[in-house]
C-alpha cells in the first residue's frame, strides 16, 4: 500500500452556525483541520497509509487535534509534542453576494516556533512514497520555513516524490517574501498545485484575459503559466484549479494539468456551495492519489476535481468522502439521488 507523509499546521477551526455572521452569533461550532491535514484525511479515507507531522502543545487541545487525525485512521505517532497554543482560526460562511469570511489567530502556535531536532526525517520517511507540504507551513515563521526546506532535501534523498500547494496567504507574509522562500523549495518539488492566485502572487506569472469574478477563465493562459512554471523550476506536473466565482453560493470548478508535453483539462462541475474550506486541499489529495497509484494522467484529473466538487458539499474542513463516491461522480452520476 502507498504511503504519504504531510507535514503542516493542524487548527482549532470556530465557525459560526449556518450563516450566521460573527456580530450574531453566540455560539461557536468545533471543527479541526489546516491543509496538509486535510490531505492526510481525504487519502486515508481513499485507502492509503498516511502520517501527519507536525508541532502540538502537551494540553487537552492539542490532543484533541490529534484525536481527529485518528479517527480517519491517519499515523500521529510522528507528531511532537510541547508549545504554548494551538492555532486558531474563525470562519463566518456566506451565502450568496456576500462572501465568507476568515480570522487567524495563530501567532507562536507550537508549530510555528518548532525546532529541527523535534523530528526525525530519516525514520519519519521510511516507507514513504510521497510527501506533500502547502506554501501554508513555511509562511507560519522562519523556524517554520527551515523545517520545510529540511523536509524537503530529506525526501528527496531518499527518492520520495515531493509535491506542493502554493496556496499563497497574504495575511501570513508578503509576495516577496514568499517568492524567496518559495523559489528555494522548488528544486525538490515534483508536482506544483496552485491557482491563478498563487502562481501570480507567489511568482510573478500571469494568466492573461482571465477574470475568475466574471467567469472568463483562458485556458490557454493557464497552460502557458504552467508552461513558464516548468520552464523555471523543471517540475514533472504542474495542476492548476479553475475556480469561476458566481457567488459565495455557486462556483465554477474544474481544473488544468500540464506534464511538459501535454494539457489535460477536466470537467467542469457547477457546485452549490456548503462550505469550500478545504476544497483545493481535497483537490491535491485527489490528485496525488490518482498519481501515486499511477492512474492515466487525465483520470487521475477526472477524480480529483470529482474529489473537491464534492467537498464543496461537506461541512468542515475535511472531505468525508470514500473513493467509490467519487469514481460514481467521475463516471457521470451527480444527480444527488437517495442512495438506498
Amino acid at each position: 500500500m502507498k504511503k504519504v507523509v504531510t507535514l503542516g499546521e493542524i487548527m482549532l477551526r470556530l465557525s459560526t452556525p449556518g450563516y450566521e455572521r460573527f456580530v450574531q452569533s453566540d455560539s461557536f461550532d468545533v471543527n479541526y483541520g489546516g491543509g496538509e491535514a486535510n490531505v492526510c484525511v481525504s487519502l486515508s479515507n481513499y485507502g492509503l497509509d498516511t502520517r501527519f507531522v507536525t508541532k502540538v502543545p502537551q494540553h487537552e487541545i492539542g490532543q484533541s487535534a490529534v484525536n481527529a487525525l485518528r479517527r480517519f485512521g491517519v499515523d500521529t505517532s510522528y507528531i511532537a509534542r510541547g508549545g504554548d497554543r494551538l492555532g486558531i482560526y474563525f470562519l463566518e460562511t456566506g451565502a450568496s453576494q456576500r462572501a465568507s469570511k476568515v480570522i487567524y489567530d495563530r501567532a507562536h502556535s507550537a508549530i510555528a516556533e518548532a525546532d529541527l531536532s523535534d523530528f526525525n526525517w530519516k525514520e519519519i520517511f521510511d516507507g514513504a512514497d510521497w510527501f506533500h507540504f502547502t506554501g501554508i507551513t513555511p509562511a507560519l515563521s522562519d523556524k517554520a520555513a527551515e523545517l520545510t526546506l529540511e523536509a524537503c532535501k530529506a525526501a528527496k534523498e531518499m527518492g520520495v516524490t515531493v509535491s506542493v500547494d502554493l496556496n499563497y496567504r497574504k495575511k501570513l507574509w508578503t509576495p516577496e517574501r514568499a517568492g524567496e522562500v518559495m523559489a528555494g523549495l522548488m528544486k525538490y518539488v515534483d508536482v506544483c498545485i496552485g491557482n491563478e492566485e498563487d502562481a501570480e502572487k507567489v511568482f510573478g506569472v500571469h494568466a492573461d484575459d482571465t477574470d475568475i469574478t466574471k467567469g472568463e477563465i483562458n485556458h490557454a493562459a493557464y497552460e502557458n503559466v504552467a508552461k513558464q512554471l516548468i520552464e523555471r523550476f523543471g517540475f514533472k506536473y504542474v495542476a492548476s484549479t479553475l475556480r469561476e466565482s458566481y457567488s459565495a453560493s455557486d462556483n465554477g470548478w474544474s481544473a488544468l494539468l500540464y506534464d511538459g508535453e501535454k494539457s489535460y483539462l477536466s470537467k467542469k462541475y457547477d457546485v452549490r456551495i456548503v462550505d469550500r474550506v478545504g476544497g483545493g486541499d481535497s483537490f491535491a489529495s485527489g490528485l496525488i492519489y490518482g498519481l501515486v497509484t499511477e492512474m492515466p494522467t487525465q483520470d487521475a484529473l477526472e477524480f480529483a476535481v470529482a474529489a473537491s466538487a464534492l467537498k464543496h458539499t461537506i461541512p468542515g474542513d475535511f472531505n468525508l468522502v470514500a473513493k467509490d463516491e467519487v469514481e460514481i461522480l467521475t463516471q457521470g452520476d451527480g444527480s444527488g439521488r437517495v442512495q438506498r
